[in-house]
């Protein structure tokens, strides 16, 4: 017959409900552990207790509570179980003298009335504590925590059950062992879901990870990319989530929204693998499948040969002087004008129309082609690619790679995303908005834009300008990436306030000090950065 009152079974009920409640709804794996843990001691009115975790047949400990003692480890405490795990085997043979060991091997609940009493197990690491502590370790609750496919993931055991009334040490009840058994079943099983909601996490960021490592084998000059933006997302994020002031003060973050954003960070150029890699790798501007620019060298020989057999010929018709004269001023023409383009074929930031005009005027050089054909020096392709005025890529090409972020949302939004990941295409796809309306795809303005896809548009940009693994330019100091990006917030290019904090909390400086190379990371004068509001 229970030695409880009706009264009393019905309160353990409710709290086993509401843990039960408790239970399901935790994400967090160490407070969850911390959750059976201490409502097992509740629910037994027990002074202390350990949670174990089977890991590679040994038991680990996870977490350690004694009130009287005031000993708090492992969970959230962030203080850490100087204990080794406990094997469940030595030497192949079953460990059956440790309780803990004894209750996985045999699938049993272990009550004992007095460990300094019982028989069969070896409690000499118990008396060792108590004697170092002057503790009194008594009554023992033991219980193998088995998950739906019956398989044993951990053990409670709580130590030392109190009478309600008076505070001394009892052995635990068979009401406490039944309860504490119910518990263990629905404990059991809310780990084992919140586990497999880990693996699962963890299989989706490989498989993102994937994707990443497919990116960078395609084309070295992303990949690094893939990986730093995210990094710097979520700086900028934590620096936005603690600042009290302007337009983002509201800006908060939990674990769900913080794992969302980290997703759709390291998603955020996923289209990019629909990108020709000639393309991406566009070093020079007239670079395809390999620099064309080592075909203008060769006529430019071919001209230097044509000009060598006009002065000889001249020479046999008596000009002598004057056709040597005439053909190392045309021989020296040439060289500069090889050199002039093979400096055009570099790329930068700006190309004159002047430069560009004598480009032209190469262009209308007339050659013997392979064909024995006269031809224009240059065809279109190459002097339109040579005039480039900016950078390494024609307006063509922009398009093509412009258009990695439209694969991006196509790739994004295809997938059937959980509830608390439902903007990921969003975040991933806005990096490219503006704040004036004036980006790409969707030409969104900041209203219209989350704070999380401003966010990764200040990363995305910053990290670009700061990258040393670019085939077109190398990283620039911070000072000059500031200074840069700074024009673009005056140019309603980037969030405002995103970019004063990104300069106020120095998170451009946290990032220098992970990422940067050391030639990089020069003095800044925040108060001349462009655009900065102190």
């Amino acid at each position: 017959m229970s030695s409880l009152s009706p009264e009393a079974i019905l309160n353990r009920l409710e709290q086993l409900t509401q843990i039960g409640v408790s239970l399901s709804a935790e994400r967090n794996s160490e407070r969850l552990l911390e959750i059976i843990l201490l409502a097992a001691k509740t629910l037994t009115n027990a002074d202390g207790g350990t949670l174990y975790r089977v890991k590679d047949s040994h038991l680990s400990f996870e977490i350690m509570r004694t009130d009287s003692l005031g000993i708090a480890m492992g969970g959230t405490t962030g203080v850490a179980i100087p204990f080794p795990p406990l094997p469940l085997y030595r030497d192949g043979v079953p460990n059956e003298s440790l309780v803990v060991a004894y209750a996985v091997l045999h699938d049993q609940t272990v009550n004992i009335a007095d460990a300094y009493t019982a028989e069969g197990f070896d409690f000499s690491g118990t008396r060792k504590f108590d004697q170092s502590t002057g503790y009194r370790s008594k009554s023992f609750l033991t219980i193998p925590m088995k998950n739906h496919e019956n398989e044993i993931i951990g053990v409670l055991q709580l130590l030392n059950s109190q009478d309600a009334a008076s505070g001394e040490i009892i052995p635990f009840s068979i009401e406490d062992q039944q309860f504490a058994e119910a518990l263990a079943s629905q404990a059991a099983i809310a780990l084992t879901n919140r586990l497999l909601i880990v693996q699962l996490e963890e299989l989706f960021e490989s498989f993102v990870k994937l994707i990443n490592i497919a990116i960078d084998e395609k084309s070295p000059y992303t990949g690094g990319h893939c990986e730093r933006v995210p990094q710097l997302t979520m700086m900028l994020a934590d620096a936005a989530e603690a600042d009290p002031e302007g337009d983002v003060a509201g800006f908060r973050l939990d674990d769900r929204t913080r794992y969302e954003l980290r997703i759709a960070a390291l998603l955020h150029d996923c289209g990019k693998i629909t990108t020709p890699v000639h393309v991406v790798d566009k070093a020079t501007k007239l670079h395809t499948l390999y620099d064309r620019i080592h075909e203008i060298d060769c006529r430019f020989e071919v001209l230097k040969r044509d000009a060598e057999i006009a002065m000889l010929r001249a020479k046999l018709e008596g000009a002598g002087e004057e056709a040597e004269q005439a053909c190392a001023e045309r021989v020296r023409q040439l060289e500069d004008d090889r050199e002039y383009l093979r400096k055009c074929n570099i790329g930068g930031e700006f190309m004159s129309p002047e430069l560009q005009e004598r480009v032209k005027s190469i262009a209308a050089y007339r050659w013997i082609n392979e064909q024995g054909e006269d031809a224009p020096f240059l065809n279109e392709d190459e002097t339109a690619n040579l005039n480039i005025a900016k950078g390494t890529l024609t307006n063509e090409e922009r398009e093509i790679i412009n258009y990695h972020i439209v694969a991006t949302i196509k790739m994004l939004e295809a997938l059937p995303w959980p509830k608390h990941l439902q903007r990921v295409p969003e975040f991933a796809g806005g990096h490219h908005e503006r704040m004036d309306g004036k980006g790409y795809p969707k030409g969104l303005t900041r209203d219209q834009m989350s704070v999380q896809a401003r966010i990764m548009g200040i990363a995305d940009i910053f990290e670009a300008l700061t990258a040393k693994d670019r085939p077109y330019k190398d990283g620039k100091k911070l000072s000059v990436a500031l200074n840069i990006l700074g024009k673009m917030r005056l140019d309603n290019h980037v969030d405002p306030d995103l970019f004063n904090i990104f300069v106020r909390e120095k998170v451009y400086l946290q990032y220098a000090q992970a990422y940067l190379e050391p030639n990089q990371i020069d003095e800044v004068d925040e108060s001349k950065i462009p655009g900065y509001a102190a």
